[in-house]
């Protein structure tokens, strides 16, 4: 398996772009609610960091986070200091996950993240690029799921619907975009009451998708519009 090396190049223009907005914040900003309920940016920021640490953690053999409950330990108890603490830690955790995935080498090989969920390691560097583009849309300061790139977008789309693929909870939904994109997610039987046909703007299907958004601004025809298990 080759490196990935065009996810790791979009990976480093987004930190630093995630790094320069959070920059024009100030401490008091970072006590202001963030666009995730019960998050003020400040969380937002602290689990961005946190993140960062546990991914190199799975490439470096390690458990992601010790258990849930210190992970939501770790981001409360960071969330409320200085900006410029919140940046230094920032810096250097996205320097600590660089060097840990370039330094492996290996891959092909399969690590265990949070919930059992198993990937490659050529495939964090675009995991680590979905935290960081989503939740610097999250701190609310005037970035927007519209302006992700299309690339982005229909990547991440595609990563979730495979990831709902298969949810026996989830009637079978095919999801299309006005440029005539399409992706297929939930159940792979036949739900009572038909499949579903979701259609509408691609920045709005991955804001459903991930739970930023509530699906107001798509058309779900063959049923109501299914209600997706949280991320």
């Amino acid at each position: 398996m080759t490196a990935p090396t065009p996810d790791l190049a979009s990976l480093r223009e987004a930190t630093d772009r995630f790094l320069g907005a959070a920059a024009e914040l100030d401490d008091a900003a970072l006590t202001e609610p963030s666009l995730l309920p019960g998050w003020s940016r400040g969380h937002v920021l602290a689990h961005v960091a946190r993140n960062a640490d546990a991914l190199a953690n799975v490439v470096e053999g390690r458990p992601m986070y010790a258990d849930e409950a210190t992970r939501d330990a770790d981001i409360e108890r960071d969330a409320h200091r200085p900006l410029d603490v919140h940046l230094a830690d920032l810096r250097n955790t996205a320097e600590r996950f660089r060097h840990s995935v370039t330094a492996s080498g290996d891959w092909g090989r399969v690590v265990t993240l949070r919930n059992g969920v198993t990937d490659t390691v050529a495939r964090l560097p675009f995991r680590r690029l979905v935290e960081v583009e989503l939740h610097h849309v999250d701190l609310g300061i005037g970035r927007a799921l519209e302006d992700l790139s299309d690339e982005f977008t229909e990547r991440e789309i595609a990563f979730l619907a495979e990831r709902f693929s298969g949810n026996g909870a989830i009637p079978p939904a095919t999801l299309s975009a006005p440029d005539g994109r399409t992706w297929r997610t939930g159940s792979t039987e036949a739900a009572a009451d038909g499949p579903r046909s979701v259609t509408g703007p691609a920045a709005d299907l991955l804001g459903w998708l991930a739970g930023r958004r509530d699906g107001a601004a798509l058309t779900c025809s063959g049923g109501p519009l299914p209600t997706l298990p949280p991320l």
